[in-house]
């Protein structure tokens, strides 16, 4: 289900005049729009959706329009032409009053600068964002406030000041602070790019927990590819206020459409990237716990394995039975007194984290989900295809 819809949206800083609306509706470019009339064009009829409850990365180098697009989501920038419609509405053509209604309750925004008062306390500056909700007792927006540091992670630390803490900390507080609005939608305008290295992996696996934990929508915006594979579940790659390819990480490292994306991602560390969940595959046969060993053994024998995973109803993941262990069984034992464990995965584990299991195993790994249902399986083969940039 669609949650924002963006239609042919276009943003020219400066008032166009009808030959640069023209040259855009024509098609052209925003260096030849500003050569011809002098007008810089932000955002070039973009156009794309954004379903419920996903994290949509939107990525560009500087100048590309990431986060003039962002601004026009929610009408911080106003868009010169298009349509925004969020939950089926055109935010376009609300009037400045139901515009704050609508940005009140729906958006929240963190920023790269932390943007906190210095001579307010951690939990003051988290209640900023609901300050000013007169439909909420002091105590409701404390209690809101508390709840949100301890979900990132700051529990305890209510009472301190911005200076007495790392800059990690204190995006922890910006999130805390949009997390407190309690909005459907986050909006992230590049929140971890000041951050050395190590802090900003920790603040994307922190989002990446929280997003687990909460129903919201992210929009997040980044210039590094590494971290947009990582947390986006799609990712729309921007140039010159265009966007020029949108799909998951996987669609994007696999199927470049052009030689500017290409470049970017040339370089990208794939390992680290991809997931289990994007590299299994369908196993070619499953054991069910009912069956018996004659049923094993022509299972596997029909599809050349050595090895069958087991499961029950609704694919419940129980183990695997080996074809070297049953071989010279004959009657109709019980297949469980075979089941054996094996080694597991997650489908959100990368790729390099597996590779230091997958070298000593001979048999594939099973991909399970939290409810302990079998996903998938990871073969050595399809891995290496999918580092290299082949299908298997």
């Amino acid at each position: 289900m669609e949650e924002i819809e963006v239609q042919n949206l276009v943003k020219v800083f400066g008032k166009p005049n009808q030959k640069c609306k023209n040259m855009i509706s024509k098609g052209y470019s925003k260096n030849q729009v500003l050569e011809k009339t002098g007008l810089t064009v932000g955002i070039n009829k973009v156009s794309f959706n954004i379903k419920k409850n996903e994290i949509f990365v939107i990525m560009g180098l500087s100048g590309s329009g990431k986060s003039t697009l962002l601004r026009c989501l929610n009408r911080l920038i106003e868009p010169t032409e298009g349509r925004v419609i969020v939950d089926g509405k055109d935010i376009t053509k609300l009037d400045k009053k139901s515009l704050r209604k609508l940005r009140k309750e729906k958006f929240a925004m963190v920023f790269q600068n932390f943007g906190l008062f210095p001579h307010r306390t951690i939990l003051e500056n988290t209640m900023l964002g609901i300050e000013t909700h007169k439909g909420m007792t002091k105590d409701e927006k404390i209690q809101k406030s508390t709840k949100a540091l301890e979900q990132v992670g700051l529990s305890g630390w209510e009472n301190k000041y911005p200076n007495e803490l790392s800059g990690g900390m204190q995006q922890r507080v910006g999130i805390a602070r949009a997390l407190a609005v309690e909005s459907d939608i986050l909006l992230m305008d590049e929140p971890f790019s000041a951050l050395d290295p190590l802090i900003r992996k920790e603040m994307q696996d922190l989002l990446l927990d929280l997003y687990e934990n909460m129903n919201k929508t992210i929009i997040f915006i980044t210039h590094d590819l590494d971290e947009a594979l990582r947390i986006g579940d799609r990712i729309a790659i921007m140039k010159d206020g265009k966007v020029v390819q949108i799909g998951t990480p996987e669609d994007i490292l696999n199927n470049c459409k052009n030689d500017y994306v290409k470049e970017f991602v040339q370089n990208v560390n794939r390992s680290q990237i991809l997931k289990a969940k994007d590299v299994m595959i369908k196993p070619l046969e499953l054991l069910y716990e009912n069956d018996g060993i004659k049923t094993a053994k022509y299972k596997m024998k029909k599809n050349h394995l050595t090895s069958i995973f087991v499961v029950e109803g609704k694919r419940k993941y129980k183990g695997i039975v080996r074809l070297e262990d049953i071989l010279d069984v004959n009657g109709d034992e019980n297949i469980s007194d075979f089941i054996k464990p094996t080694l597991i995965t997650e489908p959100e584990k990368t790729i390099d984290e597996l590779f230091g299991y997958m070298a000593s195993l001979d048999v594939p790994i099973p991909v399970i989900d939290n409810e302990n249902t079998l996903k998938g399986i990871i073969i050595k083969g399809t891995v290496l295809s999918n580092l290299a940039g082949r299908d298997v």
